[in-house]
């Protein structure tokens, strides 16, 4: 087709498309002749961006912290991104399945290693200053971490390892969603008081995280690849995938915040309590939690090991890395 040919084929089909949205094709044409050019800082907003990191204190070290827990939420966006295609998905096809799964796993991968910017990329002096301005915030209080979770697997497989047996899938959302793991860390064990950090982030997001568990009540990630035809679940490059996004969401992600913890919060035999008021070390193993996203692809001795070599390194006192 020559060059005048295509264009006139790429005008018609222009017209039909703003024929069939109600626009005329030549006020569209008109706006395009108008509008300026698309520059690369409007269009990421990269001003908007850059001006957004606001410290509440006069140390240096506190905007990176500030940027890092943005650049994690960005990390965060993308991996939801990847998870509503999978949940919204109902043609089964394993490569888009594993393609999805894949992503994700890159996205877990590069926040796993970049935390050694919050681990070995902040002054400790610095930290534990300009910290206390950060009451009651804490890093807990992440309502996209918990729409990763919500969107991974059934809700009673996030229920805390101590009360899961009770439960079941025929339980209602509201007494699963009630039970989850993540509320014991911020909750006294003796009084069952609830911290301000927890009171703060129910009264924000619960709606929004109940109406989520509802709308994936049978349609998780773990529940769309129980769904697949047999073949597909026997699929090893899948169950590899799924098995590692469970390693990197429920072992090695929480292990690294161990790490930034232990080494600002647990020094010099002095135990300080984060900003949030969570119990962290209660809060944060993945052996004390046992979170499994995926746990029929895992073994019995994989599931009652869970985490636990990982932890005995973090707390062995002879680990000159932490």
């Amino acid at each position: 087709m020559k060059n005048d040919e295509r264009i006139e084929s790429q005008i018609n089909k222009l017209e039909e498309k703003f024929k069939n949205s109600g626009q005329d094709l030549s006020s569209y044409l008109d706006g395009l002749l108008y509008q300026r050019y698309l520059t690369y800082w409007d269009y990421i907003h990269l001003d908007t961006l850059l001006s957004i990191q606001v410290p509440r204190t006069h140390f240096p070290d506190e905007e990176i912290f500030i940027m890092y827990h943005q650049i994690t939420e960005l990390y965060f966006k993308l991996i939801l991104h990847e998870q509503k295609q999978i949940v919204e998905d109902k043609s089964q096809d394993l490569k888009f399945f594993i393609e999805k799964a894949n992503r994700i796993n890159s996205y877990f991968k590069a926040l796993i290693s970049s935390f050694s910017i919050m681990i070995k990329g902040m002054e400790r002096e610095q930290f534990l200053r300009y910290r206390m301005a950060l009451l009651p915030a804490s890093g807990f209080q992440s309502a996209q971490y918990r729409m990763i979770e919500i969107y991974a697997t059934p809700l009673e497989n996030l229920v805390h390892h101590t009360e899961r047996e009770s439960f079941s899938a025929k339980n209602s959302i509201e007494e699963l969603f009630d039970h989850i793991y993540w509320k014991k860390g911020a909750t006294d064990a003796v009084t069952g008081e609830k911290t301000l950090t927890l009171k703060q982030f129910e009264f924000r997001y619960t709606p929004r995280l109940l109406r989520i568990s509802n709308e994936v009540k049978t349609s998780s990630i773990y529940h769309k690849y129980l769904q697949l035809p047999e073949e597909s679940k026997r699929n090893e490059e899948l169950i590899n995938s799924l098995k590692d996004l469970d390693i990197n969401a429920n072992v090695n992600w929480p292990l690294v915040h161990m790490g930034s913890a232990y080494r600002y919060l647990a020094k010099e035999n002095k135990e300080v309590d984060a900003t949030g008021g969570t119990n962290w070390k209660n809060y944060l193993p993945p052996s004390f939690q046992k979170i499994i996203f995926f746990p029929t692809l895992h073994s019995e001795d994989e599931k009652d090991t869970w985490g636990k070599q990982w932890v005995d390194h973090i707390f062995n006192p002879s680990n000159k890395e932490v």
